[in-house]
This record gives C-alpha cells, structure tokens and sequence, in this order.
C-alpha cells in the first residue's frame, strides 16, 4: 500500500530537491505534495489528511513545530518528520515532545531520508494491520453479541454470575438493565397444542416474535429463548407496575392464540430490586407456570398473586432433593408428592448408612419441613402430634416407616396450603363481593376499578371470582344491579331513567335493554304486574 507524503517548507527549491533525492514508489510511497507554509499545510491536510508531513521549523505565519502541534492535535495518527538547518537542543526537545518520527538536520542525507520512510512504512503497515484485526474482531464480536448476551442471561437465571462481575458484563455485553425494578416472566408454548402445519419450534418463534412487537417498550423488556421457552425480563419504575405487566401478559395469552394459534401460559415471578435478584424472580416465574394444572391455560399467572405468602431466599432456601417434595406439596396432587417422598428417601438412604448417617439424614427431614412451615406461616402444632419431640420419634423408625411418616407430613402441609389457599381466595371474592355492595350504584365500578382497589391484577381476579362463584365478575355486578333494580321498581314509585341511574346506568335505553334481557320483559311493564 502506498501512502501519503506532504512537503512544508516556504523554501520551495528546498522542498522539490527533497523530491529528487528518494524513489518514492520504490519505498512505498506517493510523490509527495509541496505546501509553502504551515496554513497551506492546514488546508490541504484539510482535504486529504496525508500519512506523513515533513515540515521546516522557520517558515513564515506558523513555525514548523506549530504545525506539527495543530496537526497532531486534528489527526492523531500522523507521522511527522521535522527538519532544520539548525542543530538547537530546544528544537529537537520540543520536537521529541510533539512525538516527532524524527528531528533531521540541513543539508539532508538521501540515505539516511530513506531509512527514516522505510521504518515509517514499516510502521504504518503495523498499525493498519493491527487496525484492521481489530475491525475483524469487533465485527465479530458484534455478530456474536446476541448469543453473548443469551448466555449471560441464561447464567444469571440460574445464578452462575458473580455478583462482583455483573456490572461489568452488563457493559462489555451493552445490555441496560437499569430498573430499579426487575421481574421474569417466562412464556410458555403448548407442545400439545399445536397447529398441523407448523412446528413447535417455528410456533415458539412466531410468538416470542409477536411478543417482542406487541408487548409495552415502556417495561424495557429483554427477550431471550431459555429451555425450550421464551423468557423476559421487564424493568418497571416502580412496583405498581408489576399489576399493569401481568394483565398485559394476560392479554398477549389471548393475543397468541387468535393470532399465532398458540395456546401460551405465561409465569410471572416476584418483583426484586437488584440485578442479582433476577435469580429468584426466575425461580418463582418456574413456580407460577406450573400452577397452570390448577388454573388453567392461555393466561398470565403471578406467583405473588396464587401463591401462600413465601419469605425470601436468604430465609428459606431447601436443599436440591427437598425442592421438588416441596414444590409437589404447592400443587394439588398428592400422587405425585407422594411418588416424589418414595424417590427421595430411596435415593437419599441407598448403599451404606451408618447410624450417625442416618440420625444425620434425619435432621435434615426434620430441619427442612420446620423450614418450610416457617416460610408458609404454618404452625408445627397442626403437623406434628403436640408435645411430640418429633426427632426422638422419627430417628427411630426404619426406612419404610419413615417414608409413610413423611408423606404422612407432607400431605398435611398440602392440605393446609389448600386451605389456606381457599380462605385467601374466599377472603378476596368477599372483599370484592362487600365493594360491589358499596359501589353498584357508581356508574363507573369496573373490573380495573375494582382490581386497583384490592392491589391485584385483573388476570388473577377473574380467575378467582369466577373459579369462587361461578360468574364473571360482569356477569355478577348485572345481577345484583338486576337485583336492585327489581327491588326498586316494586319499593319505589320512581321514574325508570332514575331507578336506571340508581342501580349504576347512565343510559336509561341501554339499562332497559339489560333488563329485558334478564327478566324477560321492560322495567316499566315489570312495575305494573305484566310479568312473562
């Protein structure tokens, strides 16, 4: 490659004699360009930046150092080459600070000019090829950025990342995870459910794709594929937001289905506040997605919302083997709790045991179900016989015996999640029963109304209400105003546009059609007697 060369000198015999004395092209070089002075230099450096400028120190309106100051200030990158007919320690100082290639003396010497190119060539070379590695490996580092960014968000889901380390991978990873609130979710397509002309995994890309157009930019959500899954990571400014995510989740279930012919669960974790606690929002989205065998499908389900109230991971975290009992407990199976006690304890005492092994593992029963009862605010009293010192009894039962105690155990603790997942749920339909009781007569009371008044999602809230009483909850409201509205047709003397607006109808035409649809007839003939 051939490079450029810019002449500076006001002495313009000097400059074309400089020309004379190299073969350029044979060192790798352009003829060089001749400027008289350093704002001619300026100017044509301006247009084409040349490699090297090789400048005289006195010349007129700019001296060659000057020059050389302005230049390396504008082009970092270029080489300049200082001549003088003067040999003054000052000038070669200041010249060596500028980082001058060289500092050459009057009358110049064709043999060494020469060696001072060719070791600028030299370098030049060096630098475009560094230069250009670089560009090779930025480029490749840019194309694989999206499989960089996967595997650190698949490491940090299952905690693999150094907490130390997570900031700087964030910024070698350029992925903004600025919250400061951060919540899961992962979106699960049916592999059951599938169209017969696709397959699920292109079924599984058209959804993640749909969600990435469809779900709010305002959660700033990462989408990534993890376990056969599309997994999300939403960022929220405060922790209200979590409520407005999930019913947009909800509404993305029904979304997929019309439009991608998927049927889509998605599981929502808890809401932390830090990086690192993506790990457990994770663990608890995991949570939410397989309580669809009790709540069904083509929903968002969030874990803070369906389950008991749990404490945080520093406070209750079981050990691998227990997780799985424990998790078998939350669902209502109780084959399979009890298939996973029997594969627990066979593993867990197979080959050797000494006593001391034994009394050991015994500890850790005990110990993990203490934990969890704890956690789920549930008193030991209701599992163990009172008064009981429940190690002196179970250390001493053989591997059978222990095995029925525990499932004996664990199913009481499912049976009071079961409750207690039934008060919860009964405690919150009769909160919503109590408000529409208040409020049936407020022209606006809506499901969204009414959800932010109890704090929970509207996703959650129709489940419930209609698993608990068998309506939905704008079916119910009809009702009880229908309800009312009868009993102030028969109490009240009232005109119906005024019994329309006491029952929570601004329209007394749309209130009358709702009647009719009801009753069977209008309100006006039900207050006179003609009842069909």
């Amino acid at each position: 490659m051939k490079y450029s060369v810019l002449l500076v000198d006001d002495e313009e015999d000097v400059s074309q004699t400089i020309k004379r004395k190299l073969d350029w092209e044979s060192i790798g070089f352009e003829v060089p360009e001749y400027a008289h002075n350093g704002l001619e230099a300026l100017e044509k450096a301006e247009e084409k930046t040349p490699d090297v400028v090789m400048t005289d120190i006195q010349m007129p309106y700019m001296t060659g150092l000057e020059l050389s100051k302005r230049l390396k200030e504008l082009y970092p990158g270029i080489r300049i080459i200082i001549f003088s007919g003067y040999d003054e320690f000052e000038y070669a100082k200041e010249a060596i600070r500028l980082e001058a290639e060289e500092y050459i003396l009057k009358p110049i010497d064709a043999g060494e000019l020469k060696n001072v190119f060719e070791r600028i060539h030299e370098s030049l070379d060096k630098e475009r090829d560094e230069r250009q590695n670089l560009e090779k490996l930025t480029n490749y580092y840019m194309e694989s950025l999206p499989l960089l960014q996967e595997d650190f968000f698949a490491a940090l889901l299952d905690g693999k990342v150094d907490v130390k380390h997570i900031s700087k991978y964030l910024k070698d990873y350029q992925i903004e995870l600025n919250g400061p609130y951060y919540c899961v979710a992962i979106i699960h397509t049916s592999t059951s459910d599938v169209p017969e002309e696709i397959s699920h995994v292109l079924l599984s890309v058209s959804v993640r794709r749909l969600a990435q157009e469809r779900v709010t930019d305002r959660w700033n959500v990462k989408f990534f594929s993890y376990l056969g899954n599309t997994v999300a990571i939403a960022q929220f400014p405060s922790e209200e937001d979590i409520i407005r995510f999930t019913d947009e989740c909800d509404r993305f279930c029904r979304l997929a289905l019309s439009v991608c012919k998927a049927t889509v669960t998605i599981g929502i974790g808890n809401l932390v506040s830090s990086v690192e606690g993506i790990t457990r929002s994770y663990a608890g989205a995991k949570d939410a997605l397989s309580y669809r065998v009790l709540y069904g499908t083509t929903k968002a389900i969030n874990i803070s919302e369906i389950a008991p109230r749990t404490v945080s991971k520093t406070e209750f975290e079981p050990v691998t083997d227990f997780h799985d009992i424990f998790k078998k407990i939350k669902m209502e199976d109780t084959d399979a709790l009890c298939a996973a006690v029997e594969s627990y304890v066979a593993e867990s005492t197979k080959g050797q045991m000494s006593v001391q092994d034994y009394k050991f593992f015994v500890i850790d029963i005990i110990s993990e179900l203490y934990r969890f009862m704890k956690g789920n605010q549930i008193a030991p009293e209701n599992v163990f016989t009172a008064g009981e010192d429940v190690y002196d009894t179970v250390s001493q039962l053989e591997k059978g015996e222990l095995t029925a105690w525990l499932k004996e155990s664990c199913q009481k603790l499912q049976n009071l999640l079961r409750e207690k997942r039934t008060d919860t749920t009964k405690s919150f339909v009769g909160k919503a029963k109590e408000y529409v009781e208040d409020h049936y007569a407020d022209q606006d009371l809506s499901v969204d109304r009414i959800c932010a008044e109890l704090g929970v999602s509207s996703a959650y809230f129709s489940t419930v209400f209609k698993k608990e009483t068998g309506k939905t909850f704008v079916t119910y409201l009809t009702d009880y105003r229908m309800e009312k509205a009868v009993r102030l047709l028969i109490e009240k003397d009232e005109k119906t546009y005024v019994i329309a607006q006491q029952v929570g109808y601004a329209d007394p035409n749309y209130f009358s059609y709702v009647f009719k649809k009801q009753f069977g007839t209008s309100p006006s003939k039900y207050k006179q007697g003609q009842v069909n």
